[in-house]
């Protein structure tokens, strides 16, 4: 069997984007981390640092993803749990105390309130003395993904796409440096997608905006070298290295031959991979550490740009500082003592790692051309039909599972008796009355005057044409809420809700 493989550095970059991959430098080792307040996140972060992670991945509590302030009703009980909670320019200050913006890569797990937490950070950097087009990071800003998999929207899909693309635009003169989007395939896996499903979809996704930024009147070679992606690693090791070939090669053409990029950097795929909470277990955690270390193996073969590895704990907990450094030694060791990086392409020319290319490539196309003939994303959306075949996907594997085709082990097969101790993490209690205490002396203290001029001036760029950023930018600057600047775009709008 014939296979279009080339070598690493060249079209179509199956075998990798650069000629030395990892012997010239290494990905970013980049730990996912957020809780409670910004004051232990913080502290999270600069312990991170210390233990040789090469950059930071904010994770957002719920309201925070969902646009809402600390003290808004449905908030209650959620703040600060599953991230970071960030209400203002003032708790991002808080975030990043003593780290020094213009030095270190960020990235923001966030999407429906991306634009809002970009001009908090924006404003920090700013504040620091940074140049803010030297500021190197990303923000996911995938708001399809989040009516497919993940749920945390806010407005409906053609109010969002124009908070997307007025990112894109503004990042590509301001911030030259920063990546205005993370497309990601990981929540799609997470909800149950096949390896196949996660590339195709991803990359409907992909072209989705791309067709709404050329649409906006951007030129394809000013935004597509920003663009990045982000992957899950999963359990079958060999077919996970062969998704990334495949999603490389697959890409690269998409560029070139569909959209006819010219600038050599905008056919290259550059993804972040996170190793597959879905595949953590709450029995005999420990064997997680297994799990994570096979997953981070097949995203460095694989030819990642960026890693997360999760931890032993996570199917129990946030993870602890014990196990979140043991989660970085995991990539330290693949990195500094396995070998793997003295080559560019470690598996290449394996017959079996191609066809397995092969075959994932023809079948994301497949998927593609479907997706084509259907009118495009956002109508196989509107449709049902991505969360459907999902949803089947996601079937199939659980009752794989039950029969006992699929081994998960110490679900299924090879039980303890006694369940295994482990220390996990305690969120403190009163973090959320802190957190209230805050927000309502911002609110008491700021120039109330100055927020509501800027809100009335947000409104009525957004029911213009005109880019939505300087606007949010100047809000945000005013100590204005993220709750308050949602909620105003709300009113322009609207918000969505799923069909029954």
């Amino acid at each position: 069997m014939s296979h279009e493989l080339g070598k690493p550095g060249e079209f179509p970059y199956t075998r990798g984007i650069y000629p030395d991959m990892y012997r010239s430098r290494l990905w970013t080792m980049r730990q996912y981390a957020g809780f409670g307040s910004a004051e232990e996140s913080n502290q999270r972060y600069r312990y991170l640092l210390s233990q040789g992670t090469t950059g930071l991945s904010v994770a957002f509590d719920l309201p925070t993803q969902m646009g809402m302030d600390s003290d808004h009703p449905l908030a209650a009980g959620e703040v600060g749990r599953a991230g970071v909670a960030i209400t203002s320019v003032a708790d991002m200050e808080r975030l990043f105390d003593s780290i020094p913006l213009g030095e270190v890569s960020t990235s923001m797990t966030i999407n429906a309130t991306a634009a809002i937490l970009l001009a908090f950070y924006v404003l920090v950097a700013k504040r620091q003395g940074v140049d803010i087009r030297k500021l190197s990071g990303t923000v996911q800003n995938d708001i399809l993904k989040e009516y497919i998999a993940r749920g945390t929207y806010i407005y409906p899909p053609r109010g969002s796409m124009r908070l997307v693309t007025d990112l894109f635009a503004w990042a590509s003169r301001e911030l030259p440096e920063w990546n205005a989007i993370s497309i990601s395939g990981y929540h799609i896996r997470e909800a149950g997608s096949t390896a196949v499903q996660e590339v195709a979809f991803t990359f409907a996704n992909a072209i989705a905006y791309i067709e709404a930024a050329l649409a906006a009147g951007l030129a394809i070679d000013d935004f597509a070298p920003r663009l990045s992606f982000f992957f899950s690693a999963h359990s079958n090791f060999l077919e996970e290295i062969a998704k990334y070939r495949a999603a490389r090669r697959l890409y690269a053409h998409l560029m070139r031959d569909r959209f006819g990029a010219r600038n050599p950097k905008s056919p290259w795929l550059r993804f972040h991979v996170q190793t597959a909470g879905s595949t953590l277990t709450a029995q005999q955690p420990d064997v997680n550490v297994i799990r994570t270390s096979i997953e981070a193996l097949a995203a460095v073969l694989g030819g990642a740009q960026s890693l997360h590895t999760n931890s032993r704990d996570e199917a129990l907990s946030l993870p602890t500082e014990e196990s979140a450094r043991l989660a970085l030694r995991t990539q330290q060791i693949i990195a500094y003592e396995t070998g793997v990086t003295h080559t560019a392409d470690p598996v290449g020319g394996s017959e079996y790692i191609e066809s397995l290319t092969d075959a994932i490539e023809h079948g994301a196309k497949q998927y593609l051309n479907q997706i084509a003939d259907m009118g495009g994303m956002l109508r196989a959306i509107e449709a049902g039909y991505i969360q459907g075949e999902i949803q089947n996907a996601a079937f199939a594997y659980q009752k794989a599972v039950e029969r006992g085709e699929q081994v998960i082990v110490g679900v299924n097969r090879f039980h303890m008796d006694e369940p295994q101790k482990l220390t996990t993490f305690h969120l403190d209690p009163t973090i959320e009355r802190a957190q209230l205490k805050r927000l309502n002396e911002l609110r008491r203290n700021r120039d109330n005057a100055a927020v509501t001029r800027c809100l009335e001036r947000l409104e009525q760029i957004a029911r213009s044409s005109e880019n939505l950023m300087p606007p949010i930018l100047e809000a945000a600057a005013a100590y204005t809420t993220l709750g308050e600047i949602s909620d105003r775009l709300k009113s322009v709008f609207g918000e969505y809700r799923e069909a029954a």
